[in-house]
């Protein structure tokens, strides 16, 4: 099997065990706008990103090193296991010592104990699960991906809809989902026998932590560049914890891009690994990166023109009638969702090159003018003021990147395709916000010359996946 074939059939293994999964979390939202208001949708949103702040912190970021290293035949696994679970014992037990600080952030006071308790199982099922890819389980990675979010869905309809917890309910549900699946695959992939303090390997454990360190302010820094909006949103605007919370719904529809993303990167790091060596490593990235930039342009181009049905899917605002704007922020933020999927594809060449320091100095580019941006625009804009400041900022990053990853593994990139994408669905954009006359036949048109414009790509590597 070819490497192209290899690249798509891990990603259609990853696909069916999380297309359905990635879905139904994005249905979910549906429940949560229902069940709660604009400011309660805000603190449920807060809660989420601390943690999602907190988690590379108290794992040091080493899932990041589990599957550099795993998946790399010059190290055995069990050392690789062993170290990874060693450093997240150590950060679980300093985060344990430092939680009563978190009680210092008067939004989340009442939620610090099920914030420690989320934090901490969903570092030990990410351990678990991103262990089990490095050791080439990917049916039962995927497999985990139904099962978690099956079990979320349960919970969920549990604490949400039978007893009415709200934000704790959430919180609970999803602590609950990812205990089961965190020991689940640890059980069934016998990660048991990996572990044991007899295969630490110290010159290793030092190799890995220096690969993760890096990573660790590169997570929160884009973490910081997408939470800074909601923070200078809700302090800076009269009606802010509303409109923060209409931001974060808003916010939902465009994670489909990042959906297809997800799936793709999970086999794609597998094949960046394996074909690091490669003499044909750089023609592979072309193609690769070539075909990935079509599909998420494409997929974005649809998106945006199914805005309003799709936001009515996922957002509920019969209960809560701010909601029903929402969709009016959803299609720029769909090119911001996009342009940081381009930039994670950049990232992947840091991981597979070993120059994580790069990954962190380009994401404090995008932080610091995201959050230079917000300052200036959303007094002026608004809530659109904070979305143009992330595309900007995004948009900062992708370039700089492009220079700067290209020095480690050279590929091409068709700069014009690129440009001209971004122009069909900023038109698009505006479109569907203003709503001028043929609205729906001029939405047509940007789909149709968006497949035009990526068509060849996908051509081109279609004939690479039939050639034998």
């Amino acid at each position: 099997m070819n490497k192209y074939k290899t690249l798509a059939f891990n990603t259609i293994i990853f696909a069916i065990g999380n297309f359905g999964s990635k879905i139904l979390s994005l249905l979910l939202n549906h429940m949560y706008t229902g069940g709660m208001g604009g400011a309660l949708f805000n603190t449920k949103e807060i809660l989420e990103l601390c943690a999602n702040f907190l988690i590379p912190v108290v794992s040091f970021s080493i899932t990041d090193a589990i599957i550099r290293y795993g998946l790399d035949e010059n190290y055995d696994n069990h050392s690789v296991f062993s170290n990874a679970v060693t450093i997240l014992l150590c950060g679980v037990g300093g985060f344990l010592l430092l939680s009563p600080l978190l009680l210092l952030y008067t939004d989340i006071k009442p939620y610090v104990y099920l914030l420690v308790g989320f934090v901490i199982i969903s570092c030990f099922r990410q351990v678990s699960t991103q262990f089990a890819r490095a050791r080439g389980k990917v049916k039962l990675f995927a497999a985990d991906g139904v099962f978690c979010t099956l079990m979320l869905f349960l919970f969920n309809v549990l604490f949400i809809k039978v007893l009415d917890m709200g934000v704790e309910g959430f919180m609970l549900a999803t602590m609950c989902s990812d205990l089961c699946s965190g020991l689940g695959v640890w059980l069934i992939a016998k990660h048991g026998e990996y572990f044991s303090f007899k295969y630490l390997d110290k010159e290793l454990l030092v190799v890995m932590v220096r690969f993760s360190i890096p990573l660790i302010p590169t997570a929160l820094l884009w973490l910081i560049t997408g939470f800074s909006d909601r923070l200078f949103i809700r302090y800076m605007l009269e009606d802010g914890p509303t409109a923060a919370g209409v931001y974060g719904a808003a916010s939902k529809a465009p994670n489909l891009i990042n959906m297809v993303s997800t799936i793709f990167f999970q086999a794609w790091n597998m094949s960046a690994i394996a074909e690091n060596n490669s003499k044909e490593r750089s023609a592979f990235y072309t193609e690769v990166y070539s075909a990935y930039q079509a599909v998420l342009s494409m997929a974005a181009a649809c998106i945006i023109a199914l805005v309003r049905p799709i936001s009515w899917v996922l957002i509920n605002s019969s209960n809560h009638p701010e909601f029903k704007t929402a969709y009016l922020y959803t299609p720029v933020l769909v090119i911001a969702v996009l342009l940081m999927c381009f930039n994670q594809f950049m990232s992947s060449i840091y991981t597979v090159s070993k120059h994580t320091r790069n990954s962190f100095w380009t994401s404090l580019v995008a932080a610091v003018l995201n959050i230079f941006l917000n300052a200036v625009l959303i007094p002026k804009y608004g809530v659109q003021g904070a979305i143009a400041a992330t595309v900007v900022s995004y948009l900062v990053c992708y370039v700089v990147r492009v220079v700067d990853a290209r020095r480690f593994i050279s590929f091409d990139i068709n700069h014009v395709r690129f440009a001209s994408n971004l122009l069909v669905l900023f038109g698009m954009c505006g479109v569907v916000i203003l709503r001028p006359e043929h609205t729906e036949l001029l939405l047509a048109v940007g789909i149709l010359t968006s497949f035009v414009m990526n068509s060849k790509a996908l051509y081109r590597t279609a004939e690479k996946l039939l050639k034998r």
